[in-house]
C-alpha cells in the first residue's frame, strides 16, 4: 500500500465529554499530532451518518465518533443512537470500498484528555499504514 505523508483525521465530538476532554488535552499541553480536525455535536446521537460519509468522499482518512461513556450520556440514550449509527455506517463503508478500520468509535469523558490524546496517536499510527483513503485516489485519478 502507498504510504501516505499524514492522514486526515475529522472528529465527531460530544460537546459534553469528548470535546471537553480535548479541551482538557489542550490546556494540560498533552502532545498528539495535529492531523485532527474537530466538529463538535452537542451529543454523537445527533450525528448525521451522510456527515461522515460526505468526510471520506472529500478525502479524510479516517473518523472519529467520541461521545459519553454508555450509561453517562447527557441526552440519556445519545450515545447508544451513535453506536447503531456507526455499525451500520461499517456497512455502507464496505459497500463503498473503504476498510471499517478507518471509522473509530470511542468513549472519551471530560476528565480523560490523556485518553483523547493516546486515541489520536494510535488513529494517526493506524492511518499511516493503511495509506491513503482509497476513495481520495480514485477522485485524484
Amino acid at each position: 500500500m502507498e504510504e501516505s505523508k499524514e492522514p486526515k483525521i475529522i472528529a465527531f465530538l460530544c460537546n459534553w465529554c469528548t470535546y471537553a476532554g480535548a479541551d482538557l488535552a489542550g490546556t494540560a499541553r498533552m502532545t498528539y499530532p495535529p492531523n485532527v480536525r474537530s466538529v463538535r455535536l452537542m451529543c454523537t446521537g445527533s450525528l448525521d451518518p451522510m456527515y461522515v460519509i460526505k468526510a471520506f468522499l472529500e478525502g479524510a482518512d479516517g473518523v472519529l465518533v467520541g461521545g459519553c461513556h454508555p450509561g453517562d450520556c447527557h441526552y440519556t440514550n445519545g450515545n447508544f443512537k451513535a453506536r447503531r449509527r456507526v455499525a451500520l455506517l461499517w456497512e455502507i463503508m464496505d459497500a463503498l470500498g473503504i476498510e471499517r478500520s478507518r471509522l473509530w468509535l470511542r468513549w472519551i469523558s471530560a476528565s480523560e484528555g490523556g485518553l483523547f490524546a493516546q486515541t489520536i496517536r494510535e488513529m494517526v499510527d493506524h492511518l499511516k499504514t493503511r495509506g491513503t483513503n482509497p476513495i481520495k485516489k480514485q477522485m485524484l485519478l
